[in-house]
């Protein structure tokens, strides 16, 4: 079954660092586009916000929120992106989901908590 693979995330301090991976696996694949969009706590589905996507053959996009202190970067051979996140603030803590563009459909990963606490 094709699926987005997430894995990262978890408890981190103001400051701290962690990072996000998304790996679509189960098929051959072109992809267009990876990234990350994010659902605060309390947030409906339809207001998830981008936080960075990369595209294939393109370079990265941040939302500016995140600017200077998230990278993401991606391994065209395993069809895999990260997300590395520096400089947390509990302003990111959500359930950062990844996504996929492919030339057939999109698809969304099961998502991964992440929560910024002192």
């Amino acid at each position: 079954q094709v699926q987005p693979v997430e894995s990262g995330g978890g408890l981190v301090q103001p400051g701290g660092s962690l990072r996000l991976s998304c790996e679509l696996s189960g098929g051959s694949f072109s992809i267009n586009n990876m990234g990350y969009y994010r659902q605060a706590p309390g947030n409906q589905r339809d207001q998830r916000d981008l936080v960075a996507s990369i595209a294939w053959g393109g370079g990265p996009s941040y939302a500016d929120s995140v600017k200077g202190r998230f990278t993401i970067s991606r391994d065209n051979a395993k069809n895999t992106v990260y997300l590395q996140m520096n400089s947390l603030k509990p302003e990111d803590t959500a359930v950062y989901y990844c996504y996929v563009d492919t030339s057939l459909r999109h698809y969304w990963g099961q998502g991964t908590q992440v929560t910024v606490s002192a």
